[in-house]
């Protein structure tokens, strides 16, 4: 039981230690991105991890540096473990007030073990989201307005809660989207409370929205598409009254090809534990999918050839 302790403890300190030297690295990455800040005209210049999953962690930091956002107030909608996440660098750097959504079993206890949450203003709730109730949970806490972050990634109703948020809600949105869905569809799974996509379809293929779906819906709630990180996974939208501060070339929304072709295995078959479209394609016939322009489920074997 002591040597148990012990080794516990022990992990605890050293990563610790590892996360305070993946900060001090991301900190010498924006000392280089504000000295080049008027420089850069794609985001792809700007890509850079430190907690995030991907790049999004560069891409943050340039739109923060971009907008003048010092004190930052953000909310991000499926964290895990908030080990791995598009605002944990924020926290552990900067003035924040934020606030996260899982429903992880024990968050806050695993949050806590894992990083110093007395460095900042941090809420947690640790329950399952939806359509229906994502609006007043935020106006309860007192987050359903001037955000300058929103960000989700809940692998299965994403664009249905994002479709109920307050056009005006945030300066910066962040929301993952199915590259698999191709760039021309506007499908998304299906509105179902705490969706799982894996028990939806053993593929594991239909979670979260096209790409062009999400463009669409942001459109409306006056936000402009900046573009993706390197995985094309994450799509980036800024506030149109503020887009213009930015140095960036606006990405043609007429051709999304670009940000829907996608190189990561997250798809099962029977015989694969990581797949690609190719590998599951003859196997997701049955599989029904929400079409947004139609606004009713249609079986994917009759939208494929459209991808």
């Amino acid at each position: 039981m002591i040597k148990k302790i012990i080794r516990k403890v022990l992990n605890k300190l050293f990563l610790r230690h590892f996360d305070d030297i993946k900060i001090q690295k991301g900190q010498i990455f924006e000392k280089t991105l504000v000295s080049d800040l008027k420089n850069i005209k794609s985001l792809n210049q700007t890509y850079f991890k430190v907690f995030s999953q991907d790049v999004e962690d560069g891409i943050i930091q340039y739109l923060l540096k971009s907008l003048d956002i010092k004190n930052v107030k953000f909310v991000e909608i499926g964290t895990q473990d908030y080990s791995e996440s598009n605002t944990r660098y924020i926290f552990e750097t900067m003035r924040c007030n934020g606030l996260i959504i899982d429903p992880t079993p024990n968050l806050e206890k695993k949050i806590s073990s894992i990083m110093r949450t007395w460095k900042n203003n941090l809420k947690i709730y640790n329950k399952h989201i939806n359509s229906n109730n994502i609006s007043n949970i935020l106006t309860d806490l007192g987050f359903d307005k001037e955000l300058d972050i929103f960000s989700i990634d809940i692998d299965g109703i994403d664009f249905w809660v994002l479709e109920k948020l307050n056009p005006y809600i945030s300066k910066i949105v962040i929301a993952e989207y199915n590259p698999y869905f191709g760039p021309n569809l506007e499908i998304s799974a299906p509105n179902i409370d705490a969706f799982d996509r894996f028990k939806y379809h053993y593929t594991g293929f239909c979670w979260g929205a096209s790409l062009k779906a999400l463009v669409n819906l942001m459109r409306k709630k006056n936000f402009t598409f900046i573009g993706t990180n390197r995985l094309n996974c994450n799509a980036f939208f800024v506030s149109n009254n503020l887009v213009k501060k930015l140095e960036i070339n606006i990405p043609d929304i007429k051709d999304l090809s670009k940000y829907t072709d996608v190189n990561f295995k997250v798809l099962k078959t029977f015989n694969k534990k990581y797949a690609n479209y190719l590998d599951v394609k003859d196997e997701i016939n049955d599989l029904q999918v929400f079409d947004l322009s139609k606004n009713k489920l249609v079986f994917f074997r009759d939208l494929s050839n459209s991808i």
